[in-house]
């Protein structure tokens, strides 16, 4: 397809250029601009490289333990659907694999579940909830969709970034966090936020929890306790739940004076008079 579309753009252009070289220039200028926004993986169209931990040769196999848990999950699917079963199982061998679908994972679900392994292989790439690459120990994601943009995200962003020294889709030199872009965490009320997964300890030790109302202080104190094993306070950083308590205004937490939520004259526009 892109050396069609460099054809066209020579015969266009009437320039003198080879279309592979052309072909290679827009490949190259798209994936430069796609990765900067790489979330869970560093291969944003999901093609598969090998690595030392991730190749035809590496093997998977459920625990015992787990293998149970796969036992109930398919029990809750009839025998001739259990193909339904892919995306919880998907996901229990992520948190056994330290955080990752391999390759060796997708094909052990493909045996169990008697499916042709390019079936395992759509699902898993599909979903941005299932990583393809090794991760960190916590894979921090940072909400980035128009509320928590609105609300600071951008400076939670740059925080986390100058204190990790990784960009999105990087991992710390010390395997101890990733970072992810997210979008729409469903906490919209307590923008911004971040949701961070840990790997640790495998599926009896994984936990996926939220921290609300960050400043960028707080987003990087947050860190800085995982680092050390220390357990964050969870939700709002600065309320109990969601009630209009206040809101992160530019980076600090300024509190709502009496039944006053509003942090200032709201700027328009406005509805008309409908009286006229």
């Amino acid at each position: 397809m892109l050396a069609r579309v460099a054809g066209l753009v020579t015969r266009a252009s009437g320039a003198v250029v080879a279309p592979s070289r052309i072909a290679s220039a827009i490949t190259n200028s798209a994936v430069t601009r796609i990765r900067f926004f790489a979330t869970n993986s560093t291969d944003v169209f999901n093609v598969h490289h090998d690595t030392p931990e991730n190749n035809k040769d590496t093997q998977f196999d459920f625990t015992e333990a787990n293998y149970k848990k796969a036992e109930a999950i398919m029990s809750n699917y009839p025998a001739n659907y259990k193909t339904s079963a892919m995306i919880p199982l998907l996901d229990l061998a992520q948190q056994q694999n330290g955080g990752f679908v391999s390759l060796a994972v997708m094909n052990r679900i493909a045996t169990i579940l008697e499916v042709p392994p390019i079936k395992v292989y759509e699902v898993a790439t599909f979903f941005t909830m299932f990583n393809r690459t090794k991760m960190g120990k916590y894979h921090v994601c940072i909400c980035g969709t128009t509320p928590c943009r609105l609300q600071g995200a951008q400076k939670i962003e740059e925080a986390i970034t100058k204190h990790l020294g990784v960009g999105i889709g990087q991992t710390t030199a010390d395997g101890t966090f990733t970072l992810g872009e997210m979008e729409c965490m469903g906490a919209c009320v307590n923008a911004p936020m971040i949701a961070v997964a840990d790997y640790r300890n495998g599926v009896e030790g994984f936990s996926y929890n939220y921290y609300e109302d960050l400043t960028p202080q707080d987003a990087v104190s947050i860190l800085e306790k995982l680092k050390k094993g220390e357990k964050p306070k969870l939700g709002s950083q600065h309320r109990q739940t969601a009630e209009p308590a206040g809101a992160v205004v530019g980076d600090k937490w300024v509190p709502s004076s009496g039944e006053n939520t509003l942090m200032g004259e709201l700027p328009g526009p406005y509805c008309r008079d409908l009286s006229k």
